[in-house]
């Protein structure tokens, strides 16, 4: 898929401080993966303006790269799917079904995109995904395999396997939760592959429908190692590594435009009104 020059692969590595190897291996796969994470916040600013944002490799460059500004899943990943190709990886994408917070799998359409990486050499797959708006998302690519749970960057996931009707395996990401003291799906998915037009209509989808839930409020995630930030709405949640959260509602919109270039390390577009 490689669209982006050398010259953009190194701004990229350089936006989100990587300064190890370039080599196709596992090593630079966890190492790059992990410092999209912690780098690139998680926003919906365009979605919430009515617009669905451009997955052409020189928009993301221009606006995650070269910008102060993040982006939802289909950006996310697709900008680390053209780093990954461009380092040597293989990179198939897939679509899944957010299930969490659902009260069945079928209730949700596959909406969210996530990666499963070849890494040359090895015979194991790997799921990667920089661009799931949750506590629970990964920090680290796993192993695609159902069998034992994988710690990464400090947070626990496994797959099982989903009874369904369907003639492929439902493989479920979970994320075991502290508070709850149990494991929680986060998102469902096949091994079917998927190409950029198919994310092209479900950019189109998620960003402009007006039953989307990301073009009804700001919806926000940053992660560093200290602490997971996130606002959705009016509603700002910090969640501390030591297990503390602390929770507060934002009333002004000069106090959330600040929240967010400060905090997020967002640049707050013209124009985009935060608290409705």
């Amino acid at each position: 898929m490689s669209d982006i020059t050398e010259s953009d692969l190194g701004a990229y590595l350089e936006r989100i401080g990587w300064e190890g190897g370039r080599r196709a291996d596992l090593s630079t796969l966890r190492g790059v993966h992990l410092a999209h994470a912690l780098s690139l916040p998680f926003e919906n600013l365009e979605p919430v303006s009515g617009r669905a944002p451009s997955l052409a490799p020189a928009d993301l460059m221009a606006k995650l790269v070269r910008g102060r500004r993040g982006g939802y899943c289909y950006e996310h990943n697709t900008l680390l799917w053209l780093a990954l190709d461009a380092l040597g990886f293989g990179v198939t994408p897939l679509a899944g079904r957010v299930v969490l917070g659902a009260e069945t799998v079928e209730s949700r359409p596959r909406t969210h995109m996530m990666l499963r990486v070849a890494v040359p050499g090895d015979p194991q797959p790997y799921l990667a995904d920089v661009g799931f708006g949750a506590a629970g998302a990964l920090l680290q690519p796993v192993p695609l395999r159902v069998g034992g749970e994988f710690e990464g960057a400090g947070r626990r996931h496994r797959f099982v396997h989903l009874p369904h009707g369907g003639p492929l395996d439902l493989w479920a990401l979970q994320a075991y939760e502290r508070e709850a003291r149990d494991w929680v799906s986060q998102y469902a998915f096949t091994l079917e592959p998927f190409a950029a037009p198919d994310f092209e209509v479900f950019n189109w989808h998620v960003g402009t429908n007006p039953r989307s839930p990301f073009t009804r409020r700001p919806y926000l995630q940053r992660t560093t190692p200290e602490r997971h930030l996130s606002l959705d709405g009016a509603r700002l949640v910090e969640s501390r590594a030591d297990g503390t959260v602390t929770e507060r509602k934002l009333t002004e919109e000069t106090e959330a435009r600040r929240v967010v270039e400060e905090e997020f390390g967002i640049e707050v577009p013209e124009g985009i009104t935060l608290l409705s």
